[in-house]
C-alpha cells in the first residue's frame, strides 16, 4: 500500500476553481524516487452512488488496480483540487470547470466520460405551478437553487438565460444560492428559494408530488444529448504511471458500455448490490431510479464538441479569451479502446 502526503488546502479558489498550482507535488524526490507504478487509486465518493469506476472493479475490468475511497466528496471543484494536488490520484467534474481550471495553471487531462444527459438522464429547472414564473425574463430579481457554483447548473442557466435574451446585468440579477440537493424540493415548497434545479431521484420525487412546472432541460439549451463531466488525471501523475492510466481508463470506459448495453433492470441491480456490500447506512434509493448513463459516446470516448462548447461559452462570458486554450490541451483519448 501506498502513502500519499496530505497536503491540505494549499489553493485559494477564485472563480470556478480558483488559481490551481500547477505541477504541485508533496514531496520534490518522492515522485522521481519511484520504482514501480502506483497500482492503488486514491479518490473520493458519493455517497449512495455507484461511480463508473467503482462499477468497474466490481465487474473485475481494473486488473491489477485497487480503488481507495479517501472520502466523500463535495463536488467537481474540489475534485479539481485534490486531484491537482496530488490528494487524491483522479477525479471527475463538469467539463466547464475542467477548462478554467486549466486555464488557470492545473495541469489536468482527462481520460474518459463520466456522466451527462438524455432524454432519460437529465437535470431541469422547476419552480412552483402557482409562482408565476413562466420564462426566464420572469427568474429577473429571484432566487435559484443549485448543488455548486461553478459547475453544470450555473452554466446551464446562464447559458439558458443568454439564449432567452437577457442582457448581462439582467442575469446579474438572477441569484444562484447553494443548497444540498436533499432540501431543494423542500426550500421550494417552502418559498425559500424561486426555483431549483433537479435531476435524478430528487427531481422524480418532485414531479411524483406534483404542483411544481418544468421551465426547461438541460438537454433543451444544448441541444441534445452530450457527456457533460469526465474522468482526469494530473499530466503529472499520467507520465509516472502510464500503464496504470491505460489499464484504469480501458476498464472505466469498458464499465461505461457495459451499462451503456446492458438491461436497466440488470444495472439496477448490479449497483444495489455494490452499494449493500458497503454496509453503513447508505441507501440504495438513488440507484433503483437509474435510467441511462446519460453518457453520449460509446465507452465514454471524448470528443472536441465536449469542450468547445465550454470554451466559447466561457469566451463570452469573459472568462477566456479567444485562443487561449483548446480541446485537445484537455483531454485524451489514447488509453480509451473505443476510441476509432
Amino acid at each position: 500500500m501506498k502513502t500519499k502526503t496530505k497536503l491540505g488546502s494549499l489553493i485559494l479558489i477564485t472563480g470556478l476553481v480558483g488559481s490551481l498550482l500547477a505541477g504541485c507535488s508533496s514531496s520534490e524526490g518522492g515522485a522521481s524516487a519511484k520504482s514501480e507504478e502506483d497500482k492503488v487509486l486514491q479518490y473520493n465518493s458519493g455517497a449512495s452512488a455507484v461511480s463508473y469506476p467503482e462499477l468497474a472493479a466490481d465487474l473485475g475490468y481494473l486488473g491489477d488496480l485497487t480503488l481507495e475511497d479517501v472520502g466523500t466528496t463535495s463536488g467537481g471543484p474540489e475534485m479539481i483540487q485534490l486531484t491537482g494536488t496530488g490528494e487524491i490520484d483522479f477525479g471527475n467534474a463538469f467539463n466547464g470547470a475542467i477548462v478554467k481550471a486549466v486555464s488557470k495553471g492545473a495541469k489536468l487531462k482527462s481520460v474518459v466520460g463520466a456522466y451527462g444527459s438524455d432524454e432519460n438522464t437529465y437535470n431541469g429547472l422547476y419552480v412552483l405551478d402557482d409562482s408565476g414564473i413562466k420564462s426566464a425574463k420572469d427568474l429577473i430579481g429571484k432566487k435559484i437553487g443549485v448543488n455548486t457554483l461553478g459547475a453544470h447548473a450555473e452554466f446551464v442557466i446562464k447559458d439558458y438565460l443568454r439564449q432567452s435574451g437577457l442582457t448581462e446585468k439582467e442575469i446579474a440579477e438572477v441569484q444562484l444560492v447553494t443548497i444540498p440537493s436533499s432540501t431543494g424540493e423542500q426550500n421550494l415548497r417552502n418559498k425559500q428559494l424561486d426555483a431549483i434545479l433537479l435531476g435524478g431521484l430528487t427531481r422524480d420525487l418532485a414531479l411524483e408530488r406534483g404542483n411544481i412546472l418544468e421551465i426547461f432541460k438541460d438537454i433543451d439549451v444544448f441541444g441534445g444529448e452530450f457527456t457533460a463531466g469526465d474522468y482526469f488525471f494530473a499530466e503529472k501523475y499520467i507520465k509516472e504511471n502510464p500503464t496504470t492510466v491505460k489499464t484504469f481508463t480501458e476498464g472505466v470506459a469498458k464499465a461505461i458500455e457495459w451499462a451503456q448495453t446492458t438491461p436497466k433492470e440488470e444495472v439496477i441491480a448490479r449497483y444495489e448490490k455494490i452499494i449493500e456490500a458497503r454496509g453503513g447506512d447508505q441507501s440504495t434509493d438513488n440507484v433503483k431510479t437509474w435510467k441511462s448513463s446519460g453518457i453520449a459516446e460509446k465507452g465514454g470516448v471524448i470528443t472536441d464538441s465536449e469542450y468547445s462548447v465550454w470554451i466559447d461559452w466561457l469566451v463570452n462570458n469573459g472568462d477566456l479569451k479567444e485562443g487561449e486554450i483548446s480541446p485537445e490541451d484537455l483531454y485524451t483519448n489514447e488509453f480509451n479502446p473505443y476510441a476509432k
